[in-house]
């Protein structure tokens, strides 16, 4: 019968290196998981949601409340750009699967009632003076989403690619709320907190 292999000191160094490979390896599993299955971090490069989220703002997104409930009207949330899948959006959910959303005069409506929107910066404003490249020629107004459509717009309605010129977002395109500012530290805090954030 052989004998059991003997700790020797010269085996103490390999087992030393193989716990660190496996300490090493657990630690990058599970801030995969993390990231896929709870809060993933994002920078925001552009202009369209301020002053909610300012340009150069480091926020994590949350994934577990979308797995109790779906997302709501006024939810800040990431989502696939429709254009570039590869690239992550972050608008303001405006309308939610059923409702009918209209764009009058500069003015949002949902189900004919005018929305009461004190974060945006200015007006929305006809998509064909601006980006018409972008411009989705299936959008006629009134428009009534489907049963699995959200309609994205910027807080910055000005300076926002959203679902005026792109169309409405699909659930399964909805990758994480909103939730926690943390850079820059003078700005650190939940959306919640910030000026344009719907409760």
């Amino acid at each position: 019968m052989p004998e059991p292999t003997k700790d020797t000191p010269q085996n103490r160094p390999w087992r030393s290196v193989l716990e660190w490979v496996f300490i090493v390896v657990l630690a990058v599993a599970c801030a995969m998981a993390v990231r896929a299955f709870v809060v993933e971090p994002f920078e925001v490069p552009t202009e369209s949601m301020i002053s909610t989220i300012q340009v150069g703002d480091r926020l994590l997104g949350e994934k577990i409340s979308y797995l109790a409930h779906d997302p709501q009207a006024g939810d800040v949330v990431t989502f696939s750009d429709p254009e570039n899948p590869s690239t992550t959006l972050i608008k303001r959910i405006i309308a939610t699967p059923g409702q009918t959303i209209d764009v009058k005069d500069g003015e949002v409506y949902v189900d004919g009632t005018k929305l009461d929107e004190p974060y945006t910066q200015g007006k929305p404003t006809n998509p064909i003076e601006r980006h018409a490249d972008f411009l989705s020629s299936d959008i006629i107004y009134p428009y009534t989403l489907g049963q699995d459509e959200y309609w994205m717009m910027g807080d910055n309605r000005t300076n926002s690619l959203d679902s005026r010129y792109f169309g409405p977002i699909k659930r399964q395109s909805i990758t994480s709320r909103g939730w926690f500012i943390f850079w820059p530290l003078n700005d650190i805090g939940t959306l919640a907190d910030a000026p344009g954030r719907a409760s």
